[in-house]
């Protein structure tokens, strides 16, 4: 019997520029993942309609058949859905830029995900990713969340303790860029064609081993690649890469340096490589700024241009590599595929000599029933140093969260890699307490 179902996805961040990207995949893969309905919430009216209007024409021409509708109200939102997408950033550009200002003033990294700036954003995303849960539970209580909103590692490890039971799976893009790029280095057509293994916790994890579909291990190849080019790939496939992130997967060739056992996450350099980081900083233009000037100016630029045409039929916009991988879960929850991904669980003995109750990010085979994660052994001594130190700054911000402690968010600040000594972290704390007052609980 052919399985006939179509299903209701509701993309929660629906302003997010990141939004026509993944639309369009979905509209690429209706075969595969076919709908009958798509939404959007944001809580910003203004900016959700930029991307809306144009989506709106994008839908009606390519796919009429799916009901599209965009909504600030969370009970029309949330009601009858099947998944949720959820790519939310609680303080928008304004307070990542301030992320990213802060430490930098103080001679510290300035990341929105990594180090003090990656504690600030996490406690801001916590309570709007709960929210986001309360709702999903409350109006379609069979439905998935993939939350892929950052910090990934605070929001997994919030989520973890006050919604335990929730259907809730956090996920992250960029190891599937990064394997996207490994496989253009080996001449092969891309991620999928990659069999791999992989732990540590997000933005913070190593490749341990990758084969192609017959079992010939490809760690050789890639391993003297990026020992010269890190991640860098060039040409065609790296055109519209911002100058940032050619730095970030150059320096890969440095991060592997230390390990050459192993293949590194790109993140890894932030912690790694902190003095290095900073000194090719600019304190009063940060990535907030490039993405300003580049991605959003582009894509509400774009927006504006279907609505004036009232056509999306000549859009640049086009299918977004890393929402593939969304799809890919859909589909394997949806019709229990059993495909094996990455996402960032419980630990609960995947790797068996760090803290069950971390949470890690490894190999896991999705299904009706969710992840069923695959054990990836010890960790190396180097690598379980630098995930138990890390695991314990995750901890230790929640902590904060949820006792208001300003001593356990100082204790967080101060034991990262990052930041160099207790007294920095209280200063860089203390300038974030005062930017962060409408959105951090009182600390007591």
């Amino acid at each position: 019997m052919t399985d006939s179902r179509k299903f209701s996805v509701l993309i929660a961040g629906g302003g997010s520029t990141y939004t026509p990207g993944i639309v369009m995949t979905l509209l690429d893969h209706l075969k595969k993942f076919p709908l009958r309905k798509l939404k959007f919430y944001d809580n910003d009216a203004a900016r959700q309609k930029k991307i809306a209007d144009a989506v709106a024409i994008l839908v009606k021409e390519r796919a009429p058949e799916v009901e599209f509708e965009a909504t600030t109200n969370p009970e029309e939102a949330f009601t009858d859905v099947d998944f949720v997408m959820a790519q939310i950033r609680v303080g928008k550009y304004k307070m990542r830029s301030l992320d990213e200002k802060i430490p930098l003033k103080h001679g510290v990294v300035g990341q929105e995900t990594t180090g003090p700036g990656g504690i600030a954003y996490g406690l801001r995303s916590i309570p709007g990713v709960i929210g986001l849960v309360d709702y999903m539970e409350k109006y379609s209580p069979n439905a998935w969340m993939l939350n892929y909103s950052n910090p990934a590692a605070i929001v997994a490890e919030a989520t973890r303790r006050l919604r335990p039971n929730s259907k809730i799976i956090n996920i992250c893009d960029m190891p599937i860029d990064i394997m996207d790029r490994m496989a253009a280095i080996l001449g092969l057509k891309d991620r999928n064609d990659l069999v791999f293994r992989y732990y540590g916790l997000n933005h913070f994890g190593w490749w341990t081993d990758i084969r192609d579909k017959t079992g010939k291990d490809l760690m050789p190849a890639l391993k003297e690649y990026v020992a010269k080019n890190g991640y860098y790939v060039g040409g065609d496939y790296d055109k519209n890469l911002e100058k940032s992130w050619e730095e970030t997967f150059r320096k890969a060739a440095d991060v592997y340096k230390l390990d050459p056992s192993t293949l590194p996450n790109t993140y890894l350099k932030y912690y790694l490589y902190p003095s290095w980081v900073v000194k090719h900083s600019d304190p009063n233009y940060t990535r907030t700024d490039e993405v300003k000037a580049y991605r959003e100016k582009n894509v509400f630029g774009e927006c504006a241009n279907i609505v004036k045409k009232g056509t999306a039929k000549d859009t640049v916009f086009k299918s977004d590599e890393h929402a593939t991988y969304i799809v890919d879960l859909c589909t394997a929850i949806a019709y229990d595929t059993k495909q094996r991904m990455l996402a960032i669980i419980p630990n609960e003995g995947a790797i068996s000599n760090i803290d069950p109750t971390a949470t890690v990010e490894v190999p896991c085979l999705f299904g009706a029933t969710g992840a069923e994660r695959i054990a990836m052994g010890k960790a190396a001594t180097f690598q379980k140093g630098m995930i138990t130190e890390q695991n314990c700054v995750e901890k230790l911000a929640v902590d904060a969260w949820e006792q208001h402690s300003y001593t356990k968010l100082w204790e967080a600040f101060s034991l990262c890699k990052i930041v160099p000594d207790a007294g920095i972290a209280k200063d860089i704390l203390d300038d974030m307490v005062v930017a962060n007052k409408e959105y951090w609980p009182e600390l007591k």
